[in-house]
């Protein structure tokens, strides 16, 4: 097993020479290109030691990017993607990222899955995958997403519980998520936000029919906020979600 995980295109931004100008959105775009072509020596590593039909790859991030509205107007490129917010934030754009997989043999090429992942999801998947158990006490919020690797429909996965930069907690559960309180939680201002006389107290959004988070249906569906809070509740009493 090799985890590689790249600096870039965090700050401080230091594409090489070579890839100064290729992207057109300043030296961040530029670290981008860069990590792209980083990823393709791997890839053709793999190829040259005869490793690239039995390897599964994954490519994924960590958080969003740090990328403001004047970005977007400098640059002619949204890097959240159309995604509402930033890095830290409550918001999509905080924490939902790209998870590609490439699986020859296993996972069809140009394929993609509505299936929820979570970074912890991975231990869970690895294990499923050598076909061993998993201790108690190992990967406590930790599923195994095979079955959508393998193109099962109906797989489904519990809540995903995150907390934001500023201790902000959100629950996604199906198409539903739920944040505690107002505002993006994050870098994105305002953090928080004061509730307003019969107005909501949290955020309630439809990801699946509303991914940009652009409708607080909070007042609207409240027997979908009260599910969620206990769902949230229940998983903070627990310690876990597996």
């Amino acid at each position: 097993m090799l985890y590689l995980a790249y600096p870039a295109p965090h700050t401080p931004w230091l594409p090489d020479k070579e890839y100064l100008g290729k992207s057109g959105a300043s030296m961040y775009g530029d670290f981008l290109v860069m990590v792209d072509a980083m990823i393709g020596r791997v890839l053709k590593s793999l190829e040259q030691n005869g490793m690239a039909e039995d390897t599964l790859v994954i490519f994924s991030s960590d958080n969003g990017p740090v990328w403001y509205d004047t970005d977007v107007e400098r640059f002619g490129h949204d890097s959240s993607g159309g995604l509402r917010g930033m890095k830290g934030d409550a918001w999509e754009g905080g924490h939902r990222m790209p998870f590609i997989v490439c699986w020859p043999g296993r996972v069809k090429v140009r394929t993609t899955s509505d299936h929820t992942v979570s970074f912890t999801d991975v231990m869970a998947t690895f294990a499923d995958i050598v076909d061993q158990d998993l201790p108690p006490d190992a990967g406590p919020d930790s599923l195994s997403f095979l079955p959508a690797l393998d193109g099962k429909k109906g797989s489904s996965r519990g809540p995903i519980i995150v907390q934001s930069a500023n201790g902000t907690m959100s629950i996604r559960s199906g198409d539903w998520k739920l944040i505690e309180g107002l505002g993006s939680g994050g870098f994105t201002k305002p953090a928080r936000a004061n509730p307003t006389a019969g107005g909501p107290i949290g955020q309630l959004y439809d990801l699946k029919n509303d991914p940009g988070e652009t409708t607080n249906l909070y007042l609207e569906k409240p027997e979908i906020v009260k599910r969620l809070k206990d769902e949230l509740a229940k998983a903070k009493n627990d310690g876990r979600t597996r």
